[in-house]
């Protein structure tokens, strides 16, 4: 199955609230921590929704 590496690139300072309960439930919990998630249509949902503030990569 395909992964995804999210890195979170900006602050969540200024964000709205959903915005930072999507970092907190992508794992994400300061600038420059990435993750490693399963690739699906939830998870691309949720990047999508904080595109501003993380990086993807795809993984092996």
């Amino acid at each position: 199955m395909a992964t995804l590496i999210v890195t979170q690139r900006r602050s969540r300072n200024g964000a709205n609230r959903k915005q930072i309960e999507t970092l907190r439930s992508l794992g994400l919990r300061r600038i420059g921590h990435s993750v490693r998630l399963k690739d699906g249509q939830a998870t691309r949902g949720m990047v999508h929704a904080v595109r501003h503030l993380v990086e993807v990569k795809e993984g092996k």
